[in-house]
């Protein structure tokens, strides 16, 4: 026998969608985001951005993970203005009329940056999966809309794969945006910029690829990488012969020689756990 819930009851579900739903609506599908304007010699100030990472960012941390103070951050009322007030400032340019270089620094700076105060705002978390808005636990704060840019609401997965993924088709991208985890790449100890892009990006992949959470070959037969290879895979070759490859470009020292003749097969995982001093 069919069974039919409460008219009350299930409005007040359609309702609970319908509120999940707008928690994770998207930017307009129109908006081209690629249009840039490489006559423009403009650059953009990233001070205050730079400021925060001095003041919050660990380095020296022994497990060679760069770790954020969140807690000290929440703390200083003056310095959370600040993140907010870099914040708006990105949001009041239109990243269009800039050149690329600039343009994605720009938007890999305001994913770290958006990242950074949605963590602040929800802290203390164990993990960074613990915050959302829509009905789903465990799912993160990815698809909630948590900038403005243009006059176009956007979430950090649209920054991420709706616009730098597919408009620089450039698998460092996997280590400049940061998830504030422990298995993500580092958080970049200095701003991007135009200048520096290629070469912060460059020392980021070779960084994490060199440290155990990117890969560890355990023999010739066997070996487990991050889970960021198996996500984006397409992104590495699309093949486990692309990520090894792509692997042995930046791997150095006892790792580059494992690498070279190793013939052997992957598995993968990930470290969600708050890439803080203290996880709460």
């Amino acid at each position: 026998m069919t069974r039919f819930a409460p008219r009350g009851l299930l409005a007040g579900l359609l309702g609970l969608f319908a509120l999940g739903a707008m928690s994770c609506a998207g930017p307009s599908t129109d908006v081209a985001w690629d249009d840039h304007d490489p006559a423009n010699p403009a650059r953009l100030d990233h001070g205050e951005w730079q400021a925060l990472l001095d003041a919050y960012l660990v380095t020296d941390d022994p497990s060679g993970v760069y770790l954020v103070d969140y807690g000290k951050l929440q703390a200083n009322a003056a310095d959370r203005a600040r993140l907010v007030g870099y914040i708006d400032y990105l949001q009041g340019l239109d990243p269009r009329e800039y050149a690329k270089d600039v343009q994605m620094a720009y938007w890999i700076n305001l994913y770290n940056a958006v990242t950074l105060r949605v963590v602040v705002d929800e802290y203390p978390v164990a993990s960074i999966k613990d915050i959302h808005e829509g009905l789903i636990p465990n799912t993160g704060p990815w698809r909630d809309v948590h900038a403005m840019v243009a006059g176009h609401p956007l979430t950090l997965d649209n920054i991420e794969h709706d616009i730098l993924r597919p408009i620089w088709r450039d698998s460092r991208i996997h280590y400049g945006v940061n998830c504030a985890s422990i298995g993500c790449p580092n958080l970049a100890p200095a701003a991007y910029t135009a200048e520096n892009l290629e070469r912060l990006l460059d020392q980021a992949a070779r960084d994490y690829v060199n440290h155990p959470r990117g890969v560890t070959l355990r023999d010739e037969a066997f070996g487990v990488v991050s889970s960021i290879y198996f996500w984006y895979r397409e992104d590495f070759g699309d093949s486990e012969a692309g990520v090894l490859e792509h692997l042995r470009k930046y791997a150095e020292g006892d790792l580059a020689e494992q690498l070279r003749d190793f013939g052997g097969s992957l598995d993968h995982e990930y470290d969600w756990s708050l890439n803080a001093p203290d996880v709460p």
